[in-house]
């Protein structure tokens, strides 16, 4: 039993005097008439202070602190989207002029429960009386903006191909509506001061995640000169792991680079996807790529030992019917724990296997977990490339 000891002496001459000792004793303190009264018994005092010190078991070292965070794919807002978030707020009776609840409401609970979730904000919002515009330039629904905050997103990154669909006016527009929504934005930015701050956020077991992101063009759009703060482009590596670098230093416990890349609807990464990854990875600022871009699930691996999904898919878009693969998208959870030395590292990873309808009316879009053949066909993509052992699919 913890806490206490016991001695057992064993010697038979001992014993006997201890015997005779004994009847001694009982023989003069024993009363000499009846009636006479028997003495009470006196007992030994218990030192209770030190039996109470040596019961007490040492105190139980604190469990290591852990954290999720979640990204998933493209949230790209193509006209029927909004169509059909229109239908919903027609039925629901919500709010201004959409209703997106209904068409998230499966993945809802999934997205609350992380510590830290980011979305991708494709593309750029319209201001409040502006027109809205579909593909090829996007100009989406201003309230989205507050819905995500609603939704539980703590931060959106929003470096795409579509980032000057509106010019710099709409990324300063993009940017306000997210913080008023109590959403960070990463990849692009209002000031020249605003890009060289880097973002951290942090959770509430005290991870300080840095988030850093970038695209790999703009669709022919050319930042003037003097604005190429707006937009964070990729180049080459250099930019993002200077990037990286900065939010280490500004205190972040872990480093995510999220990338726009690669080749639409290109199931495997093009060269320069798997080019970056490794120069990616190689830095020591960096603890996790996740990729966009593509508009279909692509695989996850480790590149130097540094976890790698290349492409999420999307979360929500209306492709053309005949691209099936564009209904499907995953939605990663990394879990990070802390180490005995107080650094944090990726400590595992899982994906969530989605799809979703194409919207006609009377029919709305719904997101749920995949099935048949759509998560077959995301399955063979996230393991096209292997070296993802450890990957589990929630």
């Amino acid at each position: 039993m913890a806490g206490r000891s016991f001695r057992v002496v064993v010697a038979t001459v001992a014993l006997v005097a201890a015997a005779m000792l004994v009847t001694a004793a009982l023989s003069l303190a024993w009363p000499s008439r009846l009636g006479e009264e028997t003495p009470a018994a006196v007992g030994t005092p218990v030192p209770t202070e030190l039996d109470a010190g040596e019961a007490t078991a040492p105190a139980a070292p604190d469990p290591p602190r852990t954290a999720t965070i979640l990204m998933g794919g493209d949230l790209l807002w193509h006209n029927t989207v909004w169509h059909s978030a229109a239908e919903d707020h027609a039925r629901t009776g919500a709010g201004g002029r959409f209703d997106f609840d209904p068409m998230f409401a499966w993945l809802r609970p999934y997205v609350e429960s992380a510590d830290l979730a980011l979305c991708h904000e494709e593309v750029p919002f319209a201001a409040a009386g502006e027109p809205l515009r579909s593909y090829p330039v996007f100009a989406a629904p201003h309230e989205i903006a507050g819905w995500i905050g609603r939704m539980g997103w703590d931060a959106c990154t929003t470096a795409s191909n579509h980032s000057m669909d509106a010019g710099v006016d709409g990324i300063v527009e993009t940017a306000d509506l997210l913080e008023d929504a109590g959403v960070a934005h990463v990849g692009t930015f209002r000031t020249a001061a605003e890009r060289r701050e880097p973002v951290i956020l942090t959770t509430d077991a005290g991870l300080r995640v840095g988030i850093v992101a970038a695209t790999y063009g703009l669709n022919g759009y050319v930042l003037q000169a003097g604005q190429e703060w707006a937009v964070s482009q990729l180049g080459d590596a250099d930019d993002l792991i200077a990037q990286a670098r900065r939010a280490r230093a500004a205190g972040a416990d872990l480093v995510i680079a999220h990338v726009h890349w690669g080749t639409e609807y290109s199931r495997l990464p093009d060269a320069t996807q798997v080019e970056l990854a490794e120069e990616l990875t190689t830095s020591p600022d960096i603890d996790l790529v996740l990729g966009e871009h593509a508009h279909v699930v692509q695989p996850i691996t480790r590149v130097n030992g540094t976890w790698v999904a290349y492409g999420m898919g999307n979360m929500v878009a209306q492709s053309e019917l005949e691209r099936p693969e564009a209904y499907e998208g995953i939605t990663v959870q990394v879990r990070v724990a802390e180490q005995a030395d107080g650094h944090w590292r990726v400590d595992g990873l899982s994906y969530l296997p989605t799809q979703w309808n194409h919207y006609v009316p009377g029919r709305p879009i719904r997101i749920q977990r995949a099935t048949g053949a759509h998560l077959a066909s995301i399955r063979g993509a996230v393991d096209a490339v292997g070296r993802n052992a450890g990957l589990t699919e929630d």
